[in-house]
């Protein structure tokens, strides 16, 4: 075709007279509270080691109640502790309780978040708790009461609302439960904010006893995703003098990209008073200021006092259930060394609102967050995603909406 200008002329003018007599193009619908199915897919657990997907109907909303669509949700060890034994006689059971996802439907009364946040349909959320009548519980508890005592969604029993854990395809966040607007966070970061909350209150509780500094050094004992965390915590705090004690060599290797300086394989030695002198040698003959002690065995708790010096400190956080007695000298391992023992239990609704800034100082200060997450399993396959968990074949496990 010859086009010249006054072809080109004719041809905007016929546009703009079209233009004039058309109808407006109608508004874009909004991304989010237009497509709420009636029913939605729940990941019931109900018999030990068996998941099955119900179907319920999505129930109508109170006044301060939220619908939020799942976008994902990591596997802690509770979960795989009630999905292997129901030692909290659950089941039936929704779990899931390290989720996120975005709001799609809101009641007329729901404002802000619990930090006084707008929220908007098509933010970015999490949950911490549904608070109970405790007047001790609140916000900005300065006596740092945690919030073990209260329910926590993934770990409520069932009732007639369903959609009670984060396993799941839709959460109703019922009113009266800590909510926080976190769109400025990815989704891998948003799915890390629940073990992360845990490990900074372990860090804020470590504080306490004026023996953790800047220039302390500190062991790590456990390196699955608790004391890899625990690594992240510290080293963005400034701390770099960290060594970390854990019996798998790949899971050591990330503890360094997580801010470790050195590493025990306790495999490499023979003997409790051996593995504390790799300790000492991996701290340049000294022992350590300050431990952390991040796994599930009376084992590894009974020998972690070993690796500290006189004056020194120690947290534990390595029992969120009853894992069985330890045994411990209380003249040689406490009395003599005078050692400041805390112990740490979940976290404070103030602990979960810091974690979002620990997390953006990780990422800024390049540590590897996201690599944290080792598996991604669809909601059909939340069996496999257990199992996968009770094996240790990964680090963070995570059941992922698409």
């Amino acid at each position: 075709m010859d086009v010249n200008s006054s072809n080109i002329e004719e041809i905007v003018r016929q546009v703009l007279d079209n233009m004039k007599g058309a109808a407006p193009a109608p508004a874009a619908a909004p991304a989010a509270g237009q497509s709420v199915p009636k029913t939605a897919r729940v990941a019931m657990l109900t018999e030990l080691e068996k998941f099955e997907l119900k179907e319920y109907a999505i129930p109508e909303l109170g006044d301060d109640d939220m619908l939020v669509k799942v976008e994902g949700c990591g596997v802690c060890g509770t979960d795989a502790h009630e999905f292997k034994r129901d030692p909290f006689g659950l089941i039936p059971v929704a779990l899931g309780h390290e989720g996120t996802g975005e709001i799609v439907k809101m009641g007329k009364n729901v404002k802000v978040d619990s930090a006084g946040k707008p929220l908007h349909i098509g933010d970015k959320v999490v949950t911490c708790v549904t608070l109970r009548d405790d007047p001790n519980i609140t916000m900005f508890d300065m006596n740092k009461q945690n919030v073990g005592a209260a329910d926590v969604y993934g770990l409520l029993p069932d009732d007639e609302v369903h959609f009670n854990g984060w396993f799941a395809d839709y959460i109703v966040v019922r009113g009266g439960s800590s909510v926080f607007n976190v769109s400025d966070l990815d989704l891998d970061s948003r799915i890390l904010i629940e073990p992360c909350a845990v490990l900074v209150h372990a860090v804020e509780r470590a504080k306490t006893t004026g023996i953790l500094r800047f220039n302390s050094r500190v062991v790590v004992q456990g390196c699955g995703p608790i004391g890899l965390i625990c690594i992240a915590v510290l080293r963005t705090m400034g701390i770099e003098n960290i060594v970390a004690v854990d019996g798998e060599n790949k899971r050591l290797e990330f503890a360094r990209q997580m801010g470790a300086n050195a590493t025990v394989n306790f495999k490499d030695f023979q003997g409790v008073e051996a593995l504390a002198g790799g300790v000492k040698d991996a701290f340049g003959g000294y022992l350590a200021d300050f431990a952390f002690q991040c796994t599930g065995s009376p084992v590894a708790h009974a020998n972690i006092y070993k690796f500290i010096r006189n004056g020194g400190g120690l947290c534990e956080l390595g029992f969120f259930i009853n894992g069985g007695d330890a045994t411990i000298n209380p003249h040689f391992d406490i009395c003599s060394k005078e050692i400041t023992t805390v112990g740490s239990w979940v976290y404070t609704l103030r602990d979960y609102a810091t974690t979002f800034d620990f997390l953006k100082r990780a990422k800024g200060i390049g540590l590897p967050m996201e690599k944290l997450i080792t598996h991604k399993f669809p909601l059909e396959q939340i069996n496999e995603a257990l199992v996968t968990n009770l094996k240790m074949e990964g680090l963070k496990i995570a059941v992922v909406n698409k």
